[in-house]
């Protein structure tokens, strides 16, 4: 399948996820031709701020393929992926994404991400409207020294 193709089946889902009241975003994680992963936005159903269509995507293509690496992966998405799935495809290694509608298509909705990816472009420090301070434990070892010792 080429990525059009791919694309257009991110669309549907979201088509589909509209016509049961949620919101107009899908997204497929695509692998060797082969789509491993699709999910739709239900931050509504789930009262899950984090349950974008993307992250979900992810999520499935993880637990269908039992690995948390996806480097040989795409992901096609409805809309143009937010800071956070973003994030969360880099981590995932996946180096390749495509979208249809872009944050100016999405503007006029109220459904743009703009704005968000703005503010985070400050060091987390200097984000206007954030709190952001570091508070380590005081008398106890390092979390991640604790870590170390039991992976050995």
């Amino acid at each position: 399948m080429t990525d059009s193709e791919f694309l257009a089946q991110a669309i549907a889902l979201a088509r589909r996820n509209v016509e049961k009241g949620g919101r107009p975003f899908g997204a497929v994680v695509v692998r060797n031709g082969e789509i491993v992963g699709e999910g739709v936005n239900q931050m509504l159903e789930l009262h899950d701020p984090t349950a974008h269509a993307e992250l979900l995507a992810l999520r499935h293509a993880g637990n269908h393929l039992r690995q948390t690496r996806l480097e040989d992966c795409v992901v096609y998405a409805s809309g143009q992926p937010c800071p956070m799935c973003l994030a969360a495809m880099r981590m995932a290694g996946v180096t390749r994404a495509v979208y249809a509608y872009s944050n100016a298509d999405a503007e006029p909705y109220g459904l743009s991400t703009a704005s968000i990816a703005q503010a985070l472009r400050a060091d987390p420090h200097e984000q206007p409207g954030f709190s952001f301070t570091q508070q380590k434990p005081e008398g106890e070892p390092s979390l991640y020294d604790f870590w170390q010792q039991k992976q050995n």
